[in-house]
């Protein structure tokens, strides 16, 4: 079990780690919370940091929570001023302010958040994520739960394909992808990593080599579609906000632009600015593409208590000064990270405090 461990340590590395850590200051002690505990890297780094702080990690994975748990035994034991800790919760950011209440706990120094797929799903072939080895189309990160990119793929209309592609994967062809998936699924369900990955490359035209693989950008589609994570990041921003004490800091890493520009909203409408036309255009797309979900609106709030002594903006949008915005630009890694690790070559980082 050790070796095991200590294999899928070595492969994950977490990004920006030590920018992290900086901006949120572990060494004061206090409780921080993981949104994305993954192999626990980033939570054993805060861990590290002081004897006096605890983390609570959250993930939809209950391999990755397994994994953690065992990484991070030693913290679980009993330690002076909390009953232990490191605590572990198999959820989605929707159920943040749930667990907070549940665990009794009013408030937060710190809250990081790394989006996306991590590489321990990446590397573990049977669940679908990459195209990389032949697999079952899974792609569910909480795998108890909901359909999956098969499931998708052999139901949604050609329209629907398109648009999915398109928007969540940014991918120009998309129309052609979707025709030549409707037209193989005719002959046969699609049901594996390689034969999509194959139906793209052809429909793409796309031969020989290649610096970045053609069915890229329609993994990303899929995958964000099956767990719905643009929505689920919609509701983790104001849920954060609120769970933080004055002065504790969000920490969000994104790696493509659909969620560096959910970030970057998320923050300026906490920081008090009104997004009304943006956010209403925006609004359009969700809907359409929710797939059968209901749509969670802008970003969760009507379930968020507002302080009264936060400075409601705008009521239509839900704009409200309870942050201030700490980077202006997203902070990128360093090449030397880069070089070290090139999961991190796109991460964006964009911190807020909450006042």
């Amino acid at each position: 079990m050790c070796t095991e461990i200590a294999k899928k340590e070595s492969a994950h590395e977490p990004v920006l780690l030590e920018e992290i850590i900086g901006w949120l200051r572990p060494e004061r002690g206090g409780v921080f919370l993981d949104c994305t505990l993954g192999p626990g890297g980033h939570t054993k780094a805060i861990l590290e940091a002081s004897p006096l702080t605890r983390v609570i990690g959250i993930d939809r994975d209950l391999e990755a929570i397994r994994l953690a748990g065992e990484r991070l035994a030693t913290f679980e034991e009993k330690s002076l001023p909390f009953e232990n800790r490191f605590q572990a919760v198999q959820a989605g950011f929707e159920d943040l302010t749930a667990i907070l209440s549940d665990l009794n706990v009013g408030e937060v120094q710190g809250i990081v958040a790394d989006l996306g797929v991590s590489s321990l799903q990446l590397q573990s072939s049977e669940r679908g994520f990459s195209f990389l080895s032949d697999a079952p189309l899974d792609m569910r990160m909480d795998r108890s739960r909901g359909f999956t990119a098969a499931d998708l793929l052999n139901r949604l209309t050609e329209r629907e394909l398109a648009d999915l592609i398109f928007e969540y994967g940014e991918e120009r062809g998309s129309r052609k992808i979707a025709r030549a998936i409707i037209r193989e699924r005719e002959r046969e369900a699609i049901t594996t990593t390689r034969r999509l990955a194959d139906i793209v490359a052809r429909a793409l035209r796309v031969r020989g080599r290649w610096r970045i693989h053609p069915a890229t950008r329609t993994f990303q589609a899929i995958r964000i579609a099956v767990n719905d994570e643009l929505n689920a990041l919609r509701c983790l921003i104001p849920a954060a906000v609120s769970a933080l004490v004055r002065g504790g800091r969000l920490a969000i890493i994104s790696f493509h632009s659909l969620e560096d520009r959910i970030v970057k909203r998320g923050f300026q409408i906490e920081s008090g600015r009104c997004l009304c036309s943006a956010e209403l255009k925006e609004s359009k797309h969700i809907s359409a593409l929710s797939f059968g979900r209901g749509a969670s609106g802008r970003d969760g709030r009507t379930s968020i208590e507002i302080d009264s002594n936060d400075e409601v903006v705008c009521s239509d949008c839900g704009a409200c000064k309870r942050v201030a915005i700490l980077t202006r630009k997203p902070i990128r890694p360093s090449p030397r990270e880069v070089e070290r690790n090139p999961r991190s070559r796109s991460a964006l980082l964009r911190v807020c405090e909450r006042i």
